[in-house]
């Protein structure tokens, strides 16, 4: 029998709590995990992972996991397992994706085809860059959207775009967390979002609430909030949470986004090498301070790292007001900086295991808002996490009969009507 959106809502907050203590810690920061005491062996089992074994728990942490004899792998996997929601015709023309990233396109293409648009809705893009989601939408259905978008350089660049290619979108500067953002949504208002972050995603949660318009939303970067901690959205996430004892900062909430399997490898490199780096100073600042306690660093862009581990490290020792030996064995401290990456990244795979259960966590937290409200709502993936790891949709229409304004509701084919 399916899991229902509010048992899987309660069994994964029993489950966060419950092994807070786990998944809370960061691993770099500690030379032995905090939670080592309480599961003997787990700790020398990652750490005698092979590369290959690591790369694949990495992938996919829910399959045949060695961490099951002490964490509940099987059980966490059955309830991040949302479905695949269906799509209409997926047959978007070829030279449509012209000025939009290959991968971004993929993101579009498999986006729009689960956008349950009816004819008398009008269309709005939540924070839409450029347009490009608008611009297909417009010229797939052929109707008018409305782009909503903060930064008037991208509202100018896409409105060009859209006017030289034909599409009937109007980019409009606005910022969608000023009180006016309001007015662009009715009852019969279709508002789309792909991968709108923190904040941004959730006032427009709040305000589909509360206008009752239909509504199809990718959400990301639940950490980008003002907030420090987080307050669950709907009545039963905050009912849960504070009987379970989960509660979520800003950091925690970074935990659901780390992963970036669709960094190009030059990145990925980079990313590599800056986190040895890193943990090679962290090493040498132990030392010299006499504390064996973690030391945070500012964080550098990739492109301004320096050259050289020893050009990091006199970088980093500037800015924590260190003064480092004047003979330091660069290499062997760099080389001490790999293996402990490659101690962390193992140690991390517990992290890992809490990480799509906390976003499926906060995925449903916002479904629940919505159907307090009087919403239908569909939960599920719309691409293949390769594409991009945030795959969630939120679809959502006002049943009629409902409290509130009507924007139809969704039928069992995943349509509006």
């Amino acid at each position: 029998m399916p899991i229902s959106h509010a048992e899987r809502l309660t069994r994964l907050t029993a489950l966060l709590a419950e092994w807070q203590g786990v998944w809370r810690p960061l691993p770099f920061r500690h030379r032995q995990p905090p939670w080592a005491g309480h599961l003997p062996g787990l700790g020398q089992t990652l750490l005698a992972l092979s590369d290959e074994a690591c790369d694949r728990l990495q992938a996919d942490p829910f399959v045949a996991s060695p961490l099951s004899s002490w964490l509940p792998v099987a059980e966490l996997g059955e309830l991040v397992a949302l479905p695949e929601l269906p799509a209409g015709d997926t047959g978007l023309p070829g030279p449509w994706s012209q000025h939009v990233g290959g991968r971004k396109w993929r993101q579009i293409e498999a986006f729009v085809s689960r956008v349950a648009w009816s004819p008398g809705q009008s269309l709005v893009e939540w924070c839409a860059g450029k347009g490009h989601l608008a611009r297909t939408l417009a010229r797939w259905h052929g109707t008018d959207v409305a782009a909503l978008e903060w930064q008037p350089v991208l509202c100018n660049e896409g409105q060009a775009l859209a006017d030289r290619l034909g599409a009937a979108v109007y980019l409009q500067p606005q910022d969608v967390l000023a009180p006016d953002a309001a007015r662009w949504l009715t009852p019969d208002t279709h508002v789309v979002a792909l991968h709108a972050c923190g904040d941004l995603h959730v006032r427009l949660l709040e305000l589909a609430a509360e206008r009752g318009c239909a509504l199809t939303l990718a959400p990301c970067c639940y950490q980008r909030t003002a907030a420090e901690h987080y307050r669950p959205l709907s009545r039963l996430g905050r009912d849960l949470a504070g009987r379970q004892g989960l509660e979520l900062s800003r950091d925690d909430l970074a935990l659901a986004v780390q992963e970036t399997v669709t960094a190009p490898r030059h990145v990925r490199r980079s990313r590599e090498r800056a986190g040895a780096w890193r943990l090679g100073f962290d090493l040498l600042q132990r030392q010299l301070r006499g504390r064996d306690d973690y030391l945070p660093v500012p964080s550098l862009a990739y492109g301004r790292l320096p050259e050289t581990f020893a050009g990091f490290c006199r970088w980093a020792a500037e800015r924590k007001g260190l003064t480092l030996p004047a003979a330091v064995d660069w290499a062997t401290a760099e080389q001490a900086g790999w293996r402990r990456q490659a101690e962390v990244r193992r140690l991390e795979l517990v992290r890992h295991l809490f990480r799509r259960p906390l976003e499926v966590w906060l995925a449903l937290d916002r479904l629940h808002l919505l159907e307090e409200a009087g919403f239908t709502v569909e939960a599920g993936t719309f691409c293949e996490r390769d594409l991009t790891p945030r795959n969630l949709l939120l679809r959502a229409a006002r049943c009629r009969g409902s409290d509130g304004p009507s924007a139809g509701c969704w039928s069992r084919a995943g349509q509006l009507h």
